[in-house]
This record gives C-alpha cells, sequence and structure tokens, in this order.
C-alpha cells in the first residue's frame, strides 16, 4: 500500500481490507462491484485523466531545458527511487538524485515521448511507461540520440504530483 494517501483511498482500502478479512484471507477470482459501486471520493476530488499524467512528463523535460539539477531532482520524492539511463547506481536518497542530475545536465538532453501507456491507479497515484527519444550532447559536440524505455510511479502528495519511481534503460534492439 502507497503512502500519503487522501482518505477516498484508504476508504477503498480498507473495504480491499474487509473483503479479505471475509473471505478468509483467500482471493476470490470473480468478485465484482455491484454496478453501481464507485470508488468513494471527497466531493470536488476525481482521478486525474491519462492526458493529466502524460503532461507530468513535460514539466520533468521542461526542468531538464533549464539546466538546473534542482529543479529536476525537486520533481522527486523525498523516497524517490531513481533507476537512470546513463549510470548503472540506483539512486535512492534526494542526494542521490540530485547528484546523478549535477553529471546528467551537462549533457544537456531533451526527451521526446515516442510511445507512452498511462495506467492511473487511483486519484492519487499514476503509472506513465512508454519509450522516450533522448539527444545527448556527445564527447566533441555533436549530439546524439537514442531510445530508451522508461517508467514513471507519481503519487500525488500535498496537493503536488511527485515521481516515486523513474526507471529508464536504454532499448535493446528488436529481436
Amino acid at each position: 500500500m502507497m503512502k500519503h494517501q487522501d482518505s477516498a483511498c484508504a476508504t477503498f482500502a480498507a473495504g480491499v481490507a474487509l473483503l479479505i478479512t471475509a473471505t478468509g484471507g483467500q482471493a476470490v477470482a470473480n468478485a465484482r462491484p455491484a454496478p453501481a459501486a464507485k470508488p468513494v471520493q471527497p466531493a470536488g476530488e476525481f482521478a486525474p485523466s491519462g492526458a493529466q499524467i502524460a503532461a507530468i512528463f513535460d514539466k520533468w523535460n521542461a526542468a531538464l531545458a533549464t539546466g538546473d539539477p534542482r529543479r529536476v531532482a525537486a520533481l522527486y520524492a523525498p523516497d524517490a527511487v531513481l533507476l537512470p539511463t546513463t549510470s548503472s547506481r540506483i539512486r535512492t536518497s534526494h542526494v542521490q538524485i540530485l547528484d546523478y542530475f549535477e553529471h546528467f545536465l551537462r549533457k544537456e538532453p531533451a526527451g521526446k515521448k515516442i510511445q507512452t501507456i498511462v495506467q492511473v491507479l487511483d486519484c492519487n497515484s499514476a503509472i506513465d511507461a512508454g519509450v522516450y527519444r533522448f539527444t545527448l550532447m556527445g564527447k566533441g559536440g555533436k549530439r546524439r540520440s537514442f531510445d530508451a524505455r522508461y517508467t514513471y510511479l507519481y503519487e500525488k502528495r500535498g496537493g503536488t504530483w511527485l515521481i516515486v519511481n523513474h526507471h529508464s534503460s536504454v532499448r535493446p534492439p528488436d529481436g
């Protein structure tokens, strides 16, 4: 269960726990909510659209374009995990994520999504996965591009969508 969920999401989780308890801990394969059943959410609070979640990448990409590693790192939750494209080290703290972007931004990165698949999990969490193309400044001042697979897990914390898990890896050749 994810941290920092609002009361609507907590209510949903409590209902799931009650169902599991009522069934003796057994999963019920054909259990379905009644047709009129909908997750309870506070008035005026709705799950985001897929387009709203996909647009968070644009904010991240714009932060890259500033060249300021602090602006990029600020988009990550304090307990975020980053599995970056151009480093073998897993980053699990704000300091480590900041360190990665201090080095990565020297390459003047620019990203563009090629394919995106968004899954809105609930009113406070969503996944955006797919393929993006990055252009970086290489040695000798020559720009190079490569495709990478990505996954962003976002959580809404304190009214702000933050990256809680980001994985990016160079796309392998088709085969």
